[in-house]
């Protein structure tokens, strides 16, 4: 069984090497040990890579499985995420993501929303709820954003809906400044983004949104979202699936260079009709 406590400085990797350890230990396969959590193998094996955290309800039954007296369930203690539910095992999958490939076919991505554009968003989902709490949901947005200061890792390559640059508000500026803050990063060379036109017609992503996510050392994950609903694929053939839909995206949009120059004509338009 595994000793003492884990170092709190970094809970997830040595959890998940842990988990390796007292796996073998047991003489299970990953697989075998995934059946008895009701979980697939590649997801054991993501939780002992640290892709996926140990959820203290998995943390338990591991306990139990393999014997480890209650280890699991006392270090898995990482507490609420800071994002909703549905959402919160892909924002942890994105924050380890070697590269990430969206397409988004209503909003810009949160990874490259201004303070501005995620206020108004938030505030268009909850048009009841406080400043304060207003505040925090933006603050853990653009937190996310914080992936981009590294100059090369994750690669990030956006598909963008013709629709996320024509939806404006009343004031157009917010998504003028959004607009500009994606040219900025695709003129600095940091992300990859393309402009899916309205002449593309029907397409094979027309159902809603969908983030890939590739690792180093673990399998690619596929992410699809819909009204607070979300849902983290591991199982191969889906991923797969994910990802042929998201090659004919490509395949039908804008080329990048095109892409950065609707993108950058859209948000003039916008300010000179607010100034205007």
């Amino acid at each position: 069984m595994p000793g003492k406590n884990l170092d709190p400085t970094s809970p997830r990797a040595l959890l998940g090497a842990e988990l390796r350890v007292a796996r073998e230990r047991a003489a299970m396969s990953q697989a075998a040990l995934g059946e008895k959590l009701f979980v697939s193998g590649s997801y054991v094996g993501q939780m002992e890579v640290g892709t996926r955290r140990i959820t203290p309800e998995l943390a338990q039954s591991i306990d139990e499985i393999l014997g480890t007296g209650g280890f699991f369930t006392r270090n898995c203690g990482e507490g609420k995420s800071k994002y909703p539910d549905h959402f919160a095992a892909a924002a942890e999958a994105e924050a380890l993501a070697r590269a990430i490939r969206e397409y988004a076919p209503q909003l810009i991505p949160g990874l490259l929303q201004t303070e501005a554009y995620a206020r108004e968003v938030f505030r268009a989902y909850q048009p009841t709820a406080t400043e304060e709490t207003i505040d925090e949901l933006v603050t853990n947005r653009l937190a996310r954003a914080a992936l981009l200061l590294d100059p090369t890792t994750p690669l990030l390559w956006c598909v963008l809906d013709e629709t996320v640059l024509r939806r404006a508000g009343e004031n157009k500026v917010v998504l003028a400044e959004a607009l500009r803050h994606i040219a900025s990063l695709i003129r600095s060379h940091r992300i990859i983004a393309q402009v899916l036109p309205f002449t593309a017609g029907p397409h094979a992503a027309m159902e809603g949104s969908l983030k890939l996510m590739s690792f180093e050392d673990a399998p690619p994950l596929a992410y699809v979202q819909g009204m607070s609903t979300g849902q983290l694929f591991d199982d191969p053939a889906t991923v797969t699936h994910h990802a042929l839909a998201y090659d004919l995206l490509t395949a039908n949009a804008l080329s990048p260079r095109k892409s950065l120059a609707l993108i950058e004509s859209v948000a003039e338009d916008y300010e000179h009709d607010q100034h205007a």
